[in-house]
């Protein structure tokens, strides 16, 4: 299959036979979503450019394809798949250039790349923000970092090299190791302290700090950790978001050892996913600690100002002073459902108030006749009381005849 751009309809896919060495980036969104277009026109500008990418075929799917929903089981759009040899990946992260780009490079070739020499090793360390590096010769801990990276190649980069490989100052306990390289440091497991190697790599891929958002978030809130967030202003930042920026970042740098385990940290550009969180306005700048396992988050007490103040903050949400907000109890869902459907109708009502008042006022009307109609049938209880008097009323005049007919018989 030659490399090239597809637009793809229901039968594109299904007369595509790909070989070993064939990658197939699909892109899926509907056609009034206009969400990732100019992402996409970027992406494709700069694809045939690069020399790495021979053999990768993109293809856009630019309206709602069943047959292809079915097939590779989408619930969501916009989507951006990843087929190769027969294996699908689901592109979980934020829709950028960047993100589409590396995406696509760290699947479409192998899942623990080789590197053969020193300076492999430090362009691929100076590339990457967070790789995961294995070093040593075959053993059972390969294995199960190769068995680690189908799953997680979608998020971070894995690599394999020899001890002479790594610089001298780098230093190691003991071989078989694996490494997690990010802000300029690494980590090494320990499967004693850190568990399955799945879970750590899991937990430990994202940066101390940085931009956050809705993509990174969600993904975060899968590890189980808390994620402290200073909410800035999208554009023009004022002298108070920088001073909350710089603060959240001297904590992560400064008390990494204490809250790395607890914690991640970083700041986030407007507050429209927060705002859904909390089903409310987000003060912009801010600061807010989610539990995204849990729906849950935790607001400041009074104004934060200075570094104490902050880490008083972050020491009563560990030992449970503050109190958690939200939730995804029974009272809370309820609570969710009728924000999602105010904040639904919202933009109806004010685009297309007529529309709007049908959308509300047909469902209601309905109803209303359902329950009149169901109320009329039914019979009263007075009705009932009144048969049950009958019934006494006319026992004794029955008698009373059935007496005179007897006497005649007489």
């Amino acid at each position: 299959m030659p490399p090239g751009v597809l637009f793809a309809n229901n039968w594109t896919l299904s007369g595509m036979r790909l070989d070993q060495n064939s990658a197939v980036l699909v892109l899926r969104f509907v056609s009034a979503n206009q969400m990732l277009q100019p992402t996409l026109v970027c992406t494709f500008k700069i694809k045939p450019c690069k020399t790495r990418w021979m053999g990768l075929c993109l293809i856009f799917c630019l309206f709602f394809v069943p047959v292809l929903a079915k097939e590779f089981k989408v619930r969501t759009y916009p989507a951006i798949l990843m087929l190769k040899n027969n294996v699908k990946y689901n592109y979980p992260g934020s829709r950028t250039k960047d993100g589409i780009l590396d995406f696509a490079d760290r699947v479409s070739g192998p899942l623990v790349r080789s590197l053969s020499s020193t300076r492999l090793f430090q362009h691929a360390v100076s590339r990457h923000k967070v790789l995961v590096l294995y070093v040593g010769a075959t053993s059972e801990l390969k294995a199960n970092v190769t068995a680690t990276a189908e799953e997680l190649i979608i998020h971070t980069s894995f690599f394999s090299a020899s001890r002479e490989v790594l610089p001298k100052e780098l230093t190691l306990t003991s071989l078989p190791a694996v490494l997690l390289f990010k802000d300029g440091t690494y980590l090494t497991y320990n499967e004693e302290q850190d568990g399955d190697l799945r879970s750590w790599i899991q937990r430990e891929r994202f940066p101390h700090f940085s931009l956050i958002d809705s993509y990174t978030l969600y993904a975060m809130g899968e590890s189980g950790k808390l994620v402290l967030l200073a909410l800035l202003e999208e554009r023009h930042l004022c002298a108070e978001s920088l001073k909350f920026k710089r603060l959240v970042e001297k904590v992560a740098t400064e008390h990494k050892e204490k809250y790395s385990r607890k914690f991640y940290f970083g700041f986030m550009e407007g507050s429209d996913y927060i705002d859904g969180l909390i089903m409310g306005q987000a003060v912009v700048p801010s600061f807010i600690v989610v539990n995204l396992s849990s729906d849950t988050f935790f607001l400041p007490p009074g104004p934060i100002e200075t570094e104490l103040h902050l880490l008083h903050f972050l020491d009563g949400v560990l030992d449970g002073s503050m109190e958690s907000l939200g939730g995804n109890g029974f009272s809370q869902r309820i609570r969710r459902f009728v924000y999602e459907t105010r904040m639904t109708l919202m933009p109806v009502f004010r685009d297309a108030p007529v529309l709007g008042c049908f959308l509300v006022g047909f469902p209601l009307s309905v109803g209303c006749i359902f329950c009149y109609l169901c109320i009329k049938n039914r019979p009263s209880s007075q009705d009932d009381a009144s048969e049950e008097e009958e019934v006494p009323l006319l026992a004794p005049s029955l008698q009373r005849q059935k007496k005179g007919t007897d006497k005649k018989c007489d």
